[in-house]
């Protein structure tokens, strides 16, 4: 870093706090109105710029991110020792930011060589998925997977990337016409129709809740020569199903291999928003370059999905203005108020957030968490809000439903059909999610530097002042249609994504 760049950042002209670019030293200074440290201020975390009395808000990218706990003096560390979190009044305003971006002409429109399907969308990957329907089935399952696994066993078929087993811990003891029991169908019959997957085994024990002739009747699903099902009860038992299955996905094999890779258009793209591990630069640098990336791919006609809603709270406001009609901004509204009542009846607080790596990174409350995340989002109109799993039809910037944490919330994306997932991370995350390909990116230099066999993308550059956000974004993209084409992300690299499908469990098991 040279030494012309600031050793802080301020965000926004009605800021009281600034963040640090690099461990601060007590009397080092601060870069603001020859402003001195008071205290040790660690690299990413935030430093007063001005006295802010007990009681005041704490002010970061312009919104109030916390209140002062006690007297916070000029040039002292502002954390969770002197900043508390309190119920925000926020204004929600509708539509009144939503403006229809400009999309590209299809002729003029970035492409990358994808995976058509029978039904229209375009893959990035072509897997078979064994799907278990209860836990029950898990082992038997995975044990089919794991067939296919072994040495040279696909080494004839080069346009497969793998049979990937997605197994979970429910299926059975809860009730049938439950919100989770929904969740659950709804999460299976998405990832059987992801374009990402050319074939699929269902196998169930028998006698489960969770029949999978219902679910393929209620989500319109016909078996065919890609899509196959397995009773353990009715077929005589592990053994017998477990070779049963193996030979179908032999046969399966020949028809998924012939899904071979052709030009496609960027918009056919559908991708997921994610963050996880997050520090105090994510809201700088990684989280708003995969923010401009995401608008790169809205312009050329494609979909991106922003998620996690107890990682929005705070900041839902800027999602209402955006909302693309008032009952987009009500319906993203709706959600929140369905996680308030979540929390209290689960004895549990929607700002119980940030996590201990969020505030070792320098993340104070769950608004300044969310104010960050929402970058991740863009700038464009937001079309619609999907519940958990709803097959995603509308183009441009969605929301979907999910919980904050990140293998449920891209389960959840992955069912709607998301292709693609774009990743940031400030303290360095290393999950991968089958069968769409994740691309991680950095929020800062030392973390990539130390994980850099996990990372895909740096943008810890923003931070020292040497790329914009916008030079980030462009790369970011670039990665995306290089990885949609084929190139292998990180965490594929490490054969991430056999142990990531986790569907949202919620209700009663009886």
């Amino acid at each position: 870093m040279t030494q012309s760049i600031s050793p802080t950042i301020i965000l926004h002209s009605s800021d009281n706090v600034a963040v640090t670019r690099r461990p601060l030293a007590c009397g080092d200074e601060v870069g603001h109105s020859k402003l001195l440290a008071r205290d040790t201020v660690p690299r990413g975390h935030k430093i007063a710029v001005e006295r802010i009395p007990t009681g005041c808000a704490i002010r970061k990218f312009g919104q109030v991110i916390a209140y002062a706990s006690e007297d916070i003096a000029p040039g002292a560390h502002v954390h969770v020792h002197n900043a508390v979190m309190r119920d925000v009044s926020l204004q929600h305003e509708f539509c009144v930011d939503a403006s229809a971006p400009e999309i590209v002409p299809a002729s003029q429109r970035a492409r990358f060589n994808g995976i058509p399907r029978p039904s229209g969308k375009v893959g990035t990957r072509n897997y078979i998925a064994i799907i278990s329907s209860v836990n029950c089935s898990a082992t038997v399952s995975k044990a089919v997977a794991d067939h296919f696994r072994q040495e040279q066993r696909l080494s004839a078929y080069k346009n497969v990337d793998g049979v990937v087993a997605f197994t979970h811990g429910s299926g059975c003891s809860s009730n049938g016409y439950a919100e989770g029991y929904h969740y659950l169908t709804r999460t299976l019959a998405g990832y059987a129709s992801n374009p990402n997957i050319g074939g699929v085994v269902m196998i169930g024990l028998g006698c489960e809740t969770n029949q999978i002739s219902l679910m393929l009747d209620e989500h319109k699903l016909q078996e065919n020569p890609t899509l196959g099902t397995f009773n353990i009860q009715a077929y005589g038992g592990t053994r017998k199903t477990v070779d049963s299955a193996i030979d179908r996905v032999g046969t399966m094999l020949h028809e998924v291999n012939r899904f071979a890779r052709t030009s496609c258009y960027a918009s056919d793209l559908v991708l997921a928003l994610q963050c996880g591990g997050s520090d105090g630069y994510s809201g700088i640098s990684a989280n708003p370059a995969l923010g401009y990336a995401a608008d790169l791919i809205v312009k050329q006609g494609g979909t991106a999905v922003l998620s996690e809603t107890p990682e929005i709270y705070g900041a839902e406001h800027l999602l209402t203005r955006r909302a693309a009609t008032p009952g987009v901004a009500q319906a993203l509204l709706e959600r929140i108020e369905w996680w308030r009542d979540y929390t209290q009846r689960n004895n549990a607080e929607l700002n119980n957030n940030p996590s201990h790596g969020n505030k070792a990174g320098g993340l104070t409350t769950i608004l300044e968490k969310s104010l960050g995340a929402v970058a991740k989002g863009g700038t464009t109109r937001l079309n619609a809000v999907y519940e958990f799993a709803e097959p995603i039809t509308q183009k441009g910037l969605v929301f979907m439903d999910t919980p904050g944490n990140d293998p449920v919330a891209v389960t959840g994306q992955v069912a709607g059909g998301a292709n693609l997932i774009g990743f940031t991370t400030g303290r360095g995350s290393t999950s991968g999610f089958k069968p769409a390909p994740c691309i991680k990116i950095a929020s800062n230099t030392p973390m990539y530097e130390r994980m850099s066999d996990d990372m895909d993308i740096n943008c810890g550059e923003i931070i020292t002042g040497e790329e914009s956000i916008e030079q980030a974004g462009q790369r970011i993209f670039d990665k995306m249609l290089a990885v949609a084409s084929g190139e292998k992300s990180a965490s594929e690299r490490y054969d991430y994504g056999n142990n990531e499908f986790v569907p949202w469990t919620i209700g009663a098991v009886m």
